[in-house]
């Protein structure tokens, strides 16, 4: 057989197809990050783990890049202004990033430092998310897309706003916001800049098609489109509406979709232009895809389309529109966050252990116990032996036979535990046999289609799928997955990752792939003495907003990372993970009220002699240390492993 390459690693996980040039792997069998895509500049993301424990910092970790955002945002800037001039488009464009999508401080600051070279514009779905788009903006100027449900409050937040310099676009989502924006304009004095939100028919595809369409949750229909024009016109507003707005959902696979979508959103913003409003936004939503999986298709976790194929259909669909009526070209708007931030975030964690549901038997299974055994064991014990290219579909239905006819016997009492076991070893080593026959056949039956996965191993990691990849569990997102590490030895095992969490969704058993989903990872033989380390990329778009604490496994440590000439990588923010003490606060639990109570409990255990002076104060100790803990393990074994490779033994001087 040949020898495993490192291209050979690039081609089982894909790296090429979802890693868009920014991720790779070097000789070592690391994952690295090329910030520019170009190969100038690396970022071994192994090392990095390495480093970080060496500094104190535990496991789960999540990494962020300022540089894959300052990557996404030109590529999706250039893209448009490519477009732009290519189809001498009169308009410019504006990408805005939804706080929502990712709230965190230092990562909405850092796209904004990209500000000055790519515009940027924010968008506000609520009023928390309103409180920091005006404090972000106040600093710099700039766009505010005012979204979501809106109260009085709001309104007049971000009416008065403009006073800051901030230009303030206030979306009626519902057409009750109509009168609450006449009201309050009225009371400030002040001219709002007012969009519609149009409730298109057109549908987006891939999972969240739903959220578009007649039956969307937001959006104005056609008949409340005009009576608003109707109400502004009264009130002497019209001239205030300047954005028409629509979003048919998210992570839109299809280029159809988007194709239909500005075709009726083109004609409604003519319609409007020339019933007298004097329209110069157009707000296309968010949507534009991800492709997690790399394979360029009309999948759910990816994208059959292009950013600058998706720039041109935008630009070309409104220009053709509006130049039939020779209605000016408006500024565009897109509203990409998830395009924007989902590349520059990683979560590394490692793993703690693993269950093989087969174990190797303590003994040779084709020869014949030294005892009397039921002829069950005996029949199983000479299938195993036969197992051949010729007779594995039949070696299988007889396995899985005899596997049945033996529990039915265990229940009637007619087998013990120990004859039991004795089969099961039998059972699933006949079936590794099997798989071992059949696995690089061309065609596999469909009877076999879920021996790997029940012949799969657990492996255990220090992580929680509900914190840190809530859609994982919630939607069955997938999300490349692979080991940062070790790439250079070819991967033996196949597992599936289970979580710390003590719920049985708390695991990830699907996987991306070219062709389909796959049940099952390739990793590697995970030794007891050696950390092993696996990485989940994409992972910087909604994830951390959505995760929760279940089981109160709380955020986990966040280190933002960029590229330096000098030293390979600096380290810019680290933001510390939950404690143990933080979390409890959450769900209303007073740590020192707690202690009190665990004080008052040993006592009772004193007088009644049911513990010594030593253990109670060993408790204690115990109790007090673990609240200011990380909530996840913390293994001491890493950090003493990593430090042993540098810091030299005198012994052996």
């Amino acid at each position: 057989m040949d020898a495993w390459t490192i291209k050979d690693a690039i081609d089982l996980y894909n790296v090429n197809g979802w890693g868009r040039k920014l991720f790779s792997i070097n000789e070592k069998g690391h994952v690295i990050i090329e910030p520019n895509g170009k190969g100038e500049g690396q970022i071994d993301i192994k090392q990095i783990v390495d480093d970080l424990v060496r500094r104190g910092l535990s496991l789960p970790l999540l990494l962020r890049f300022p540089d894959l955002l300052r990557d996404s945002l030109s590529r999706i800037y250039n893209s448009f202004s490519e477009k732009i001039e290519e189809y001498s488009y009169q308009g410019s464009y504006l990408p805005v990033m939804p706080i929502k999508v990712n709230q965190q401080r230092h990562v909405v600051e850092e796209l904004l430092d990209f500000s000055g070279e790519y515009p940027l514009g924010l968008e506000a779905g609520s009023k928390p998310e309103l409180l920091i788009a005006i404090t972000l903006m106040s600093k710099r100027g700039g766009l505010v897309v005012c979204n979501g449900y809106k109260d009085q409050a709001y309104i007049e937040t971000a009416l008065l706003a403009q006073h800051l310099g901030i230009t303030t676009l206030i979306i009626i989502d519902r057409f009750a916001e109509l009168a609450m924006i006449i009201e309050a304009a009225k009371k400030l004095n002040l001219k709002p800049l007012i969009g519609v939100r149009a409730k298109l028919a057109s549908k987006g595809s891939g999972k969240w098609a739903e959220s578009g369409g007649d039956r969307s949750k937001f959006g104005l229909t056609a008949t409340e489109i005009v009576a608003c024009v109707e109400h502004l016109t009264e009130a002497g507003m019209l001239d205030q509406l300047v954005c028409l707005h629509f979003h048919i959902g998210s992570q839109i696979t299809a280029i159809r979709a988007i194709k239909d979508a500005l075709k009726e959103g083109s004609r409604i913003y003519a319609n409007l232009y020339n019933m007298g409003a004097p329209l110069r936004y157009f707000d296309v939503g968010g949507g534009l895809a991800v492709d997690y999986d790399g394979s360029r298709t009309n999948f759910h976790a990816s994208k059959n389309y292009s950013t600058s194929e998706y720039a041109a259909d935008v630009v070309d669909a409104i220009a053709a529109t509006l130049d039939e009526s020779h209605i000016p070209h408006p500024t565009i708007i897109s509203e990409s966050g998830r395009a924007l931030v989902a590349h520059h975030a990683v979560l590394v964690f490692d793993v703690l252990g693993r269950y093989e549901p087969s174990m190797p038997s303590p003994v040779d299974l084709t020869q014949p116990s030294t005892v009397d055994e039921p002829k069950v064991i005996e029949d199983l014990r000479e299938v195993y032996k036969l197992v051949s290219r010729k007779n594995y579909q039949e070696a299988y239905h007889d396995a899985l036979q005899l596997k049945e006819d033996a529990l039915s016997m265990f229940r009637l009492g007619i087998i013990d535990l120990r004859q039991r076991a004795q089969i099961e070893e039998l059972f699933w080593a006949t079936a590794h046999r099997i798989w071992r026959v059949i696995k690089n056949l061309a065609y596999i039956p469909e009877d076999f289609e879920g021996l790997q996965k029940q012949l799969a191993e657990t492996y255990f990691c220090n992580f929680s799928v509900f914190q840190s990849v809530p859609d994982s569990w919630a939607v069955n997102h997938l999300f490349p997955t692979m080991p940062i590490h070790r790439l250079n030895e070819k991967p033996t095992r196949m597992g599936t990752l289970a979580d710390l969490t003590c719920d049985s969704d708390g695991k990830i058993d699907q996987f991306i792939d070219l062709h389909d989903v796959k049940d099952t990872l390739e990793l590697h033989d995970f030794k007891e003495d050696e950390p092993y380390f696996l990485g989940i990329f994409l992972v910087g778009a909604y994830q951390e907003v959505l995760g929760d604490l279940h089981n109160l496994f709380g955020d986990v440590n966040a280190i933002h990372i960029q590229l330096d000439d000098e030293t390979e990588y600096k380290i810019r923010h680290v933001v510390k993970g939950d404690t143990i003490k933080e979390v409890l606060g959450y769900v209303e639990y007073d740590p020192s009220l707690m202690l009190s109570d665990l004080r008052q409990a040993i006592e009772l255990s004193l007088a009644k002699r049911k513990m010594t002076f030593e253990q109670s104060a060993v408790l204690v100790r115990h109790f007090e240390a673990s609240l200011s803990d990380y909530t996840y393990l913390e293994q001491t074994h890493l950090a003493e492993t990593l430090l042993a490779s540098v810091i030299p033994n005198p012994a052996e001087e």
